[in-house]
């Protein structure tokens, strides 16, 4: 008995803590559901043994203390707190209690119905309207006495600082101040732009603006209020259930939840729950739960009160979208594009309906931002079907173990080996082995295989799968060794199938040096960044040999000397691989450096692979003309206009200058066509690209000459 003593005066002590914290400092330090675990644990102390019930008890009385910066109100009556159930075997308790207790008072229990709405997750207020204008605000406080926030709540563009309609002497309405997630964020950001406390969700940011000092900032938070009761009334008849109350104080000019429901029994209630906790993620706001309520208002007097709340209604709580772990260790992923990811292994918690033992970290610069040791005790975030999240630390719970420890991101792969790099302005850091790294094999071989690179037709997504994962296939040079009869093994592959494979892939052994380069997968280069590189190298070794750093340094030296000449009215020097910027130049440096790259590409030419020249498969009426292409063409993406000029022998450009030709527009076309127009380009659209061509009249539909087809130009 003593140690139950102890327990549970350590756990008022706690209690009490949390609740200063919260309602007071506006500062919670643990999720709701660690405080709804030890209260719980202090109910049924106190229920095992009821002479461990003291005044003072969290048990007893509802919320916190009162903060001495605001006048305090003294609430006409009680704002209680509710029941809660966690568990559908609660609910039917609380229907059977209810039937019960009408039974005992001879009501008939054939009209018991009930009333479902939503647990906001905000800030309980009290509104009294007198003779239809706002008269005083006030928050909960302890239940019987809250705080005059009457001048911050003025400014609350959601509450009517007049009813419509109606004038009773005294109408005092109860709901909940809140605020949206996406008004949150904004707030969030703002705080940071600032240098200022970032709120930790929206229930604390809703109670912080509603309590500020000065209303002016009240004024500029975007604050929320939704109604879901009445207290104290004078010279007003009320409907008389629960429902119709919420429909007449929407009709007098309070805002009221549209997600609400009546229904029969405990089933009914249930189904509610269940829509409500699939619509959750979905809502503009944060829910903790749905409320329950006996619809008729005149039995709420017949069936009473308990210590602390109503016999009439109950709150359904949702599983915990927050918990208290530790963080066991943080391992780092790799993705299938080389990114690597830090993941945070946790001491198992149950958490937003299922156990967690892993949660996203995101990157570096977030696990500093939120101040995470390795060993630390952390608040894990886990709303509907997002991926769980590590929210923040404990610092307080920190002290001084020896376990505790800071994370580094790895220099080198943890799959490969190879190097990683974190390119200047990105917040990731990435490897650069992407011929050669298991993690990113299939994403490489998908990339290398595709019709704009090495055009191995055949070769989807599900065979790359089943290679990989087979370990037929490890870097982009083993599908050159590929046989029909180890093809035909493979499940869904035919002989049939297996032969025009390994066709497809012999084909591919001579291609444009572009196609190759843009197969390589190398991070930045696209396809028009591997035609310039082209028509600079004539292979692979080439690109090897280049000293990256000096070619930076020329063309910088070359862009200055340029810019002097311009101003001096002179004609400018080339500039060495003009349109391919600094990024560019680091990424190939970094991807040639990589011994693992090295080893691929020789391998690949040990295959057979050789360059042949590209030529312009339908003419050449674009020879010498370079476009640029922006907008919203009519009837072709964008790659496909490229592609379409490319075949007939012209270039494709990424942005305008003074070489440029022609401008290619369609809608919304941009800065790009403001350029041209600067520079006085002759700008053009998708029918006179189709007539310069001559395909015009390939892309007429043969039954309306005069209607284009959708069609693919290649």
């Amino acid at each position: 008995m003593n140690t139950a003593r102890k327990r549970a005066e350590e756990l008022r002590e706690l209690l009490a803590r949390y609740d200063y914290e919260y309602y007071v400092l506006d500062a919670p330090s643990v999720p709701d559901a660690e405080y709804d675990r030890l209260f719980r644990e202090l109910q049924q102390l106190e229920r095992t043994d009821p002479s461990l019930v003291v005044a003072g008890s969290p048990t007893q009385r509802v919320g916190g203390a009162v903060s001495g910066a605001f006048a305090a109100v003294r609430h006409s009556s009680p704002m209680l707190s509710l029941n809660n159930a966690f568990d559908d075997d609660e609910v039917l308790a609380f229907d059977r209690r209810v039937r019960e207790r009408l039974a005992e008072e001879g009501l008939p229990l054939a009209q018991l119905r009930y009333s479902a709405e939503l647990k906001y997750d905000g800030v309980a207020v009290s509104l009294r309207y007198e003779h239809g204008l706002l008269a005083q605000a006030a928050t909960r406080g302890d239940g019987t006495t809250g705080e005059d926030v009457t001048a911050n709540v003025r400014t609350v563009r959601a509450i009517p600082l007049r009813l419509v309609g109606i004038a009773p002497a005294v109408l005092e309405v109860r709901g909940e101040v809140l605020m949206y997630r996406r008004d949150f964020e904004r707030l969030n950001g703002r705080q940071r732009d600032a240098g200022e406390r970032e709120f930790v969700n929206p229930r604390n940011a809703a109670a912080g603006s509603l309590r500020q000092l000065d209303p002016a900032v009240t004024a500029a938070r975007p604050l929320r209020f939704f109604a879901y009761g009445v207290g104290e009334t004078a010279g007003a008849e009320l409907p008389g259930t629960h429902s119709a109350l919420l429909g007449w104080l929407a009709r007098i000019g309070l805002p009221v939840g549209a997600e609400r429901a009546a229904g029969d029994g405990p089933q009914d209630l249930l189904a509610f729950y269940r829509r409500m906790q699939s619509l959750r993620p979905k809502l503009a706001y944060d829910i903790d739960g749905v409320v329950y309520k006996v619809e008729r208002r005149d039995w709420h007097d017949a069936l009473g009160f308990v210590a602390r709340a109503p016999r009439f209604a109950l709150a359904h709580k949702f599983p915990a979208e927050e918990a208290l772990t530790e963080l066991l260790d943080i391992e780092v992923q790799v993705g299938r594009t080389g990114k690597l990811t830090p993941v945070a292994r946790l001491r198992p918690v149950f958490v937003g309906g299922v156990t967690v033992t892993n949660a996203t970290l995101h990157n570096e610069d977030e696990i500093a931002r939120k101040d995470l040791l390795i060993g630390d005790t952390v608040v894990v975030r886990r709303a509907g079907d997002v991926i769980p999240e590590v929210v923040r630390a404990l610092p307080e719970r920190r002290g001084e173990p020896p376990h505790r420890r800071a994370f580094s991101m790895p220099r080198a792969c943890p799959v490969c080996g190879s190097a990683v790099v974190r390119e200047e302005g990105e917040a990731d850091w990435r490897c650069v082995g992407g011929l050669y790294c298991a993690a990113q094999r299939k994403q490489a071989l998908l990339h290398f295989a595709q019709r704009r690179a090495m055009d191995v037709e055949g070769l989807g997504e599900k065979l790359v799968d089943q290679l990989v994962d087979a370990g037929l296939v490890r870097t982009p040079a083993d599908l050159y060794r590929l046989d029909v009869a180890t093809l035909a093994g493979l499940e869904r592959m035919g002989e049939k199938s297996a032969a025009n494979l390994v066709e497809a892939i012999q084909r591919s052994r001579h291609t444009p040096f572009a196609r190759f380069l843009f197969a390589l997968g190398i991070r930045h280069v696209g396809e028009e960044v591997a035609r310039v590189l082209a028509q600079r190298y004539a292979d692979t070794a080439a690109l090897m040999r280049e000293d990256w750093s000096a070619l930076a340094a020329t063309k910088a030296t070359v862009q200055k000397d340029n810019a002097r000449r311009r101003a001096r009215g002179e004609p400018p020097e080339p500039v060495p691989l003009e349109g391919i910027g600094p990024e560019i130049v680091a990424s190939l440096q970094r991807f040639f450096d990589e011994p693992h790259n090295r080893q691929v590409i020789a391998a690949l030419h040990a295959a057979g692979i050789e360059f042949v020249r590209e030529a312009a498969e339908a003419g050449e009426t674009l020879a010498g003309r370079s476009f640029v292409v922006t907008g919203t063409l009519p009837t072709m993406s964008r790659e496909q206009a490229h592609e379409l000029i490319r075949r007939h022998g012209g270039t494709v450009a990424s942005s305008v200058s003074r070489k440029t030709d022609f401008v290619v527009a369609g809608e919304a076309a941009g800065s790009k066509l403001a350029r041209a127009s600067e520079l006085g380009i002759a700008v053009i659209d998708e029918d006179a690209l189709l007539n310069m061509t001559g395909e015009a009249a390939r892309r007429r539909a043969p039954d309306d000459p005069n209607h284009p087809v959708r069609s693919d130009p290649a």
